[in-house]
């Protein structure tokens, strides 16, 4: 827990809507206490009354009680003061005020509320290149209305290909880049996704071993709990939609999808520019805890010590061991989703019990290589060679909500809270 310093006191925090990502970083800054306030802005009305609202936020299906995630089992409800008519309550000792008048980030006011830093869990606003009077609302709207900093718990989407990134963004992954973000100039930072922050902690160690050249190509899927945007019964696509697997009912379900990872995961870790990268999704009718499926293919060298799964899991046991932030993890026990449910700041738990590799010869045909100098050819004894080349899979829990991503998410948000 970071405690209230005199640098920090009285600090603000705005957070940008409230559905699964807004509630559980509340829960999150809630326990820590580093911020004496906390502005959410929902929009819209809810309910009948705040007393819903602190209903809602007492209550998970998945982490359960509020009160009994911080304190454990024998502690009692921590939400006081509800106040209908200036939309606050008290939430173990903090101040949470919910705002429920506008949806556009422009029309907000962060400066009367005293707010500088947002966080904008919306899903809502993820082009960095449209301005602050965008008629569908942006980013920079909450520039425009007072905060001095924004953090978006998802990765850009830039609609105009032709656009490039602003000079004032930046993605980061806690552990990994963070230390990129540059308080002078940026303004607007994406803390990525779940799945690109589990999957970076996964590739750097492969990387800073054996360095991207060895790496020949690499692949993922991830097997993802259900989202919000997902539908509980079957029901008719909006007019254009092209993928209609998104209607369909994740209740009862395996569903195909997509995701941004491999997009994103060269935005934190540039060497993923030199190596082939492929990206899966697939959702499963669970409420959270993912894996990430990695596979990987390295060359052997002629000569040193050969890639195995006892080296694998060597590299992984000491990079857990040298990390200070505690966001890697490594597991030899036999885990199912559910162990990893809250699991504080485990951003990957590589499953160590299940990692493998095999190594085989790959067959080259030097005549058939492009761009080889064809005069090369009839100087060579042989123009076929026998290249021996691993493929390693590992495994990585996460949970994509709590325990991995908002944990981190909260991370960097208090770093950049550090230097306003």
């Amino acid at each position: 827990m970071v405690e209230q310093t005199e640098d920090n006191k009285g600090l603000k925090l705005g957070i940008n809507g409230f559905g699964r990502m807004g509630k559980l970083t509340v829960w999150n800054h809630v326990a820590r206490k580093y911020f004496n306030e906390i502005i959410v802005n929902i929009g819209r009305r809810v309910g009948t009354s705040l007393e819903d609202i602190a209903h809602y936020v007492e209550r998970d299906s998945t982490y359960g009680l509020l009160h009994g995630f911080i304190y454990g089992q024998n502690a009692t409800s921590l939400i006081s003061d509800v106040d209908e008519e200036s939309g606050s309550m008290t939430i173990d000792g903090i101040r949470v005020r919910f705002l429920r008048s506008f949806r556009n980030p422009a029309e907000i006011n962060w400066r009367d509320h005293g707010v500088k830093l947002v966080v904008d869990t919306t899903g809502q606003f993820l082009d960095p290149t449209f301005p602050a009077d965008h008629p569908n609302g942006s980013l920079r709207g909450h520039l425009e209305s007072g905060a001095e900093k924004i953090i978006i718990s998802a990765p850009f989407k830039i609609k105009d290909n032709r656009k490039p990134m602003p000079d004032d963004v930046i993605t980061t992954v806690m552990g990994i880049n963070d230390n990129d973000y540059d308080p002078r100039r940026h303004k607007i930072i994406s803390n990525a996704s779940c799945t690109t922050t589990c999957l970076a902690h996964m590739i750097k160690p492969l990387i800073n071993a054996f360095g991207p050249k060895k790496i020949l190509s690499a692949s993922m899927a991830t097997v993802h709990a259900a989202t919000g945007s997902q539908q509980v019964l079957d029901r008719l696509p909006k007019a254009g939609a092209a993928d209609l697997r998104k209607n369909r009912s994740i209740l009862n379900n395996i569903i195909l999808t997509t995701t941004g990872a491999a997009e994103a995961l060269r935005l934190v870790i540039p060497e993923m520019e030199e190596i082939g990268f492929i990206a899966e999704s697939v959702r499963v009718p669970i409420s959270t805890g993912s894996l990430i499926i990695l596979v990987m293919n390295l060359q052997e060298e002629l000569s040193g010590e050969p890639v195995s799964r006892e080296l694998i899991n060597t590299i992984y046991l000491q990079a857990a061991s040298d990390d200070p932030n505690g966001y890697l993890h490594y597991s030899e026990r036999q885990n199912v989703s559910v162990d990893i449910i809250g699991l504080p700041k485990a951003a990957a738990v590589i499953e160590g019990h299940e990692t493998h590799t095999r190594t085989a010869e790959v067959t080259i045909d030097l005549g058939k290589v492009p761009d080889l100098e064809k005069d090369i050819i009839p100087m060579l004894k042989d123009t076929v060679v026998w290249v021996p080349v691993t493929q390693a899979v590992i495994y990585g829990w996460y949970d994509n909500e709590m325990g991995s991503y908002v944990n981190t998410l909260a991370d960097r948000t208090i770093s950049v809270a550090d230097h306003l």
